[in-house]
């Protein structure tokens, strides 16, 4: 075990082994770097008060989730990965980049205008080292989930309700797995788990999954007015919601672990919900 202290890019490394990747995505960055590192304050979302708090808590170092400064600009490039779970599960090629080219164009539209380095300028100014470690943290939860509900029953949509809320950080939620379209009561069917793909694919993404076999979709969370849609058009399959923060969570407690158990850092964790 690491005693005398880590630095950032040591630190993402270890982000990086949790979803057994060598190459840092376009979404996670290390923004202020440091060594000597041996406590830590994470958290899902980091701004100037999360710095201010992380200084008076005595830490070396803060570890952000979503994306934040030029990680924030550049998030819309990993959407990619939704056109490989789309095709993955049957949708043909051509049918999901053009599903992924919408969302990567809604997004990028919006985060053009982001005022995106005051956060990481504050962090600067403080002197304080600053990470953001988005889509292998999803990937770890991903791989969580996938393992859960393919060790239950898969007959039901119930069934994929229960395996995903019997995992501690869904279990401690006050948001329940929903299913916001479709019902509990419909068979599964053919099934897929659109996780650590960015963010979720939205209408558009879900219609390429439910015209083209798919008959269950999962994500982690949807727009209202994704789900509208839906609905007007009729879209026939089921949409299961999981949860934001207990995702979220379950990703960062892991890295949080690894930290830990394997590098001797002390973690700080605010507004995760509990591993056990």
């Amino acid at each position: 075990m690491v005693t005398s202290g880590v630095d950032t890019e040591e630190i993402m490394k270890a982000g990086l082994e949790l979803a057994g990747w060598k190459k840092m995505p376009a979404d996670s960055m290390v923004h202020v770097r440091g060594k000597n590192i041996k406590k830590v304050m994470m958290a899902i979302d980091i701004g100037t008060a999360e710095l201010l708090l992380a200084k008076s808590l005595g830490c070396d170092a803060v570890i952000a989730h979503h994306p934040i400064g030029i990680a924030a600009i550049n998030f819309y490039k990993v959407f990619d990965k939704h056109t490989d779970y789309m095709v993955e599960h049957g949708v043909p090629k051509s049918v999901a980049k053009e599903a992924t080219e919408k969302l990567k164009e809604r997004v990028e539209t919006k985060t053009h205008a982001n005022i995106y380095d005051d956060v990481v300028g504050a962090a600067r100014a403080m002197k304080m080292p600053l990470v953001n470690i988005h889509q292998p943290c999803d990937e770890y939860m991903r791989q969580a989930i996938l393992a859960k509900i393919k060790s239950g029953k898969t007959e039901y949509v119930s069934d994929i309700v229960e395996s995903v809320s019997r995992i501690p950080e869904f279990r401690h939620a006050e948001t329940r797995v929903q299913v916001r379209h479709g019902s509990e009561k419909n068979r599964v069917g053919h099934w897929a788990l659109v996780i650590a793909a960015g963010t979720n694919g939205g209408y558009s993404i879900a219609k390429a999954y439910f015209q083209h076999g798919v008959d269950t979709v999962i994500y982690l969370h949807v727009d209202y007015g994704d789900l509208v849609k839906m609905r007007e058009e009729k879209l026939q399959g089921n949409l299961v919601v999981l949860g934001h923060l207990a995702g979220d969570s379950l990703g960062l407690n892991a890295l949080a672990g690894k930290l830990e158990q394997e590098m001797g850092v002390e973690t700080v964790r605010i507004g995760l919900l509990p591993s056990t």
